[in-house]
């Protein structure tokens, strides 16, 4: 049974006299007639508002970049149009038309369906619940979103899948070597080997192995800036820590902008399952836990900007405070962003092993995430993980059902780094083997991938080799800083030292979670000291808002806005 099935009602619920009543007060705009069979929006268009059918049919149509069509929903009198893109304005997803009587609705863009779901909150949960469900079922479905082909396992065509999954965007995959309707694409495109993978958005467009990037402009991931604007916050870094000040600062009224080079969710969205979060007895993944507070940010005005990398933060001089604003300056051209306050939230990355061709097989056999697409390549076979933290032990759990066995290597006990209940329910698995106090010396392979590594017992210096194909690696953690060009105070492991009573001009004490500079912050991982949990570095986004809102107190005038 599809989830559109089981969950029906909640997906196209049907709004009565009152609820219509109190939605007519939140449009955008007066009521709109079009004709039988008009096109009212496409898909990939962007600022699309949602529609509250007061007569006729609104017919949602889906479809793919090999233009397929399948029909989603006719939406009659009562019901409401749209899925989670129309929260930011993003490309949309599927595309509507008037139904064969015609259709009369009311308009409600962006902002006034956050609106409307902050003044009416019963309302407001219908309406989220249902935005949410209509995106994990175009998620599940057969059609929706772009086209990619390519060959199985290719490093590229791997990480797109990731970068589109780690969104929560629609997209099917298809097989050059045995799938006809992708040789014939490849065929009529006249698409050279080199050139795959091949992405076709649902607007037609042709992408030859794009980048993230390239392929979130394409799509409509990627939201539109407005560079003139100076936000109350930028944020930097849309994992857990990140998302927690998008939430507490928007909710508040602050205009947030968060900036992120990959996905949402950060390490923690690649967790299969986190069963000692608060509140969740019987465990959540990480990508659950990171699309719902994505959703949240946007349901309170935050603007998400993903992918988009921050290549430096200019903080000026040493004597810069909040109300100058300060630069963030973006990758690939796409200019600048100004803010009166930031947010380091961007996190730390896994380290990388001194194996000599170690980067040969990034994507071709090496991973840092354990998601179901790593888990569906490595299937039924041998592999490998290093790494002794929670993260590393929630990779464990996850992939051990899924292959045929599986190396845990560790140089240290387990108990010293990881958490009991993990330990236990790795000992209790029969395909996990625990190599303590071992690493990895060479890797063996080719353009293939991987096919096998070598082991080294760390104080005999005795080696083994094994046959492998996929290699995790869960390794400690640097922090993600490279971009801030000394702007900040570090400690000498490179994170960022917070709350200190710096050599400083600004005329108080700094705030607890307040850099070196005035009115820059540090939250999570990135953040010497923090606690490298989910938790602690959710608490430390809430907590970072009160700190913010008191420095921006403390401005001495307000910085001139430019028209939005």
């Amino acid at each position: 049974m599809s989830l559109a099935d089981e969950r029906f009602e909640q997906m196209f619920p049907v709004f009565d006299p009152a609820q219509v009543e109190t939605m007519v007060r939140f449009a955008s705009g007066p009521a709109e007639t079009f004709a039988p069979g008009e096109l009212i929006f496409d898909t990939g268009e962007r600022n699309v508002p949602s529609h509250l059918v007061l007569k006729g049919t609104l017919e949602i149509v889906r479809r793919d970049g090999l233009h397929r069509f399948a029909s989603v929903i006719s939406h009659g009198p009562g019901q409401f149009s749209g899925e989670v893109s129309q929260l930011s304005g993003n490309g949309s997803i599927p595309s509507g038309r008037a139904g064969p009587e015609g259709l009369t609705a009311l308009p409600f863009d962006a902002a006034h369906i956050r609106a409307l779901m902050v003044g009416s909150a019963e309302i407001g949960e219908i309406v989220m619940r249902s935005f949410i469900l209509r995106r994990v079922a175009l998620l599940q479905s057969e059609g929706a979103g772009s086209i990619v082909i390519g060959h199985p396992n290719m490093p590229d065509l791997v990480r797109l899948q990731g970068f589109l999954a780690r969104n929560g965007y629609p997209c099917t995959v298809l097989n050059i070597e045995t799938d006809a309707d992708a040789r014939d694409a490849v065929e009529r495109f006249a698409i050279r080997d080199d050139e795959l993978p091949l992405m076709i958005c649902p607007n037609g467009k042709l992408l030859k192995r794009p980048t993230d990037a390239e392929a979130g402009a394409c799509l409509g991931i990627t939201p539109e800036l407005n560079h003139d604007k100076i936000y109350d916050v930028a944020v930097v870094g849309a994992g857990p820590a990140g998302l927690a000040a998008a939430v507490y600062g928007a909710s508040e009224g602050l205009s947030m902008i968060v900036l992120d080079t990959r996905a949402f969710g950060g390490q923690a969205g690649a967790s299969a399952r986190i069963e000692n979060y608060l509140g969740f007895p019987t465990g959540i993944s990480g990508m659950a836990l990171a699309g719902r507070a994505f959703n949240q940010a946007q349901k309170f005005g935050a603007e998400i900007a993903i992918p988009l990398t921050v290549d430096k933060l200019d903080c000026g001089d040493s004597d810069c405070h909040a109300r100058k604003p300060f630069k963030l300056e973006l990758a690939d051209g796409r200019g600048t962003l100004q803010a009166r306050t930031v947010i380091i939230a961007s996190g730390a990355r896994y380290r990388r092993p001194s194996i000599d061709n170690l980067s040969d097989f990034d994507n071709n056999g090496i991973s840092y995430w354990a998601s179901p697409i790593e888990a569906k390549l490595c299937e039924g076979e041998e592999v490998a993980l290093i790494g002794g933290g929670n993260s590393a032990g929630q990779a464990v759990v996850y992939l051990a059902p899924k292959v045929k066995h599986l190396h845990l290597i560790v140089r240290r006990d387990l108990e010293a780094t990881m958490s009991k209940y993990l330990i236990d329910r790795i000992r209790a698995l029969s395909n996990v083997t625990l190599h303590v106090g071992k690493e990895i010396v060479s890797l063996d392979g080719g353009t293939g991938g991987l096919r096998g590594a070598t082991f080294r017992e760390v104080r005999s210096g005795a080696e083994k080799s094994i046959a492998l194909r996929h290699l995790f690696l869960f390794i400690g953690a640097d922090p993600n800083g490279h971009w801030l060009a000394n702007c900040v105070n570090t400690d000498g492991k490179g994170f960022i030292v917070t709350g200190e009573a710096f050599d400083r001009d600004a005329g108080r004490p700094p705030m607890p979670l307040e850099t070196s500079v005035p009115g820059i912050f540090a939250i999570g991982d990135v953040r010497a000291g923090s606690t490298k949990r989910v938790g602690a570095a959710i608490g430390e986004g809430a907590q970072v808002v009160s700190q913010i809102h008191q420095v921006l107190a403390l401005a001495e005038e307000p910085l001139p806005q430019a028209a939005e």
